[in-house]
């Protein structure tokens, strides 16, 4: 999956993409997990999700009843890195749990390091600006993935960025999928 990502990402031939990815292969990209306890929560949970994220929104926006003008470059960006703020994110930590015959063991969990503390989707946009300039399209559709699981208060916030941007909405749609659907 891994040799995958990178040809995808090198395939926009943006400016400082490959700076990107050298990022990337320092860090825990392609191997950390999606999340603590739900979707990908398993070694290379992150990058799986991403990969996903990626394919069911490329086939969103090619099935859109609207039209959605977009480059197969912002969906490749946006679906593969829409979580990159979860890179070096999570630890490996230790407890003790039962295992199947009843005895106390040490059992490894992932647990939460964060130590960029800058949100999420805006977190998103913000070190992948670090590298490669991206569109105002991509900017919202990355930092409103996470829909309407942000506070209540940005809700009509949220709402007008989906109706500025379409493929905003998209994004949001296709995590969700990539989550629930695909449960990885």
């Amino acid at each position: 999956m891994e040799e995958q990502i990178i040809e995808l990402l090198k395939s926009t031939k943006r400016e400082g993409i490959e700076n990107l990815i050298e990022f990337l292969k320092k860090t825990d990209f392609f191997k950390a997990p999606a999340s603590t306890r739900f979707h990908g929560c398993f070694e290379g949970g992150l990058a799986e999700h991403s990969m996903k994220v990626y394919e069911i929104l490329k086939h969103k926006v090619e099935t859109s009843i609207l039209p959605i003008k977009v480059q197969e470059s912002s969906i490749i960006i946006i679906g593969l890195l829409h979580d990159i703020c979860k890179v070096n994110f999570y630890k490996v930590d230790y407890r003790n749990a039962k295992n199947a015959l009843g005895v106390w063991e040490k059992v490894p969990y992932y647990t939460v390091d964060d130590t960029i503390p800058y949100g999420h989707g805006e977190k998103s946009v913000m070190m992948i600006s670090e590298y490669i300039k991206l569109t105002s399209e991509e900017k919202y559709a990355i930092r409103w993935h996470m829909g309407y699981t942000e506070p209540k208060e940005l809700y009509n916030t949220i709402g007008g960025a989906y109706k500025k941007y379409p493929l905003a909405l998209l994004t949001h749609e296709a995590d969700l999928e990539a989550t629930y659907f695909y449960d990885i």
